[in-house]
């Protein structure tokens, strides 16, 4: 006989790419080559262009200006809206 309830057949669930062994690989061949750019652009990382660097912090610090924090900005969400 057959069983009518299919619920108690379900295939189990895929395993996660990250814990599969070509995820696993590429973990590893992303780190290789991370440690490898690192240490052929050295001179680049730890001297760095001051420009760059104030850009970054320029963006950021427009960012917070632009939206005036996190808290407000009327975008219609459920943290602003209309107030009227």
């Amino acid at each position: 006989m057959t069983d009518p309830d299919h619920s108690k057949h379900k295939p189990a669930p895929a395993p996660s790419f990250w814990k599969s062994r070509v995820g696993a690989t590429l973990i590893v061949f992303l780190a290789i080559a991370a440690v490898l750019l690192g240490f052929e652009h050295r001179l680049h990382i730890f001297t760095g262009n001051g420009l760059i660097v104030a850009l970054l912090l320029g963006s950021i610090v427009m960012h917070f200006f632009m939206h005036g924090g996190h808290g407000g900005g009327g975008h219609g969400g459920k943290h602003g809206g209309d107030k009227s």
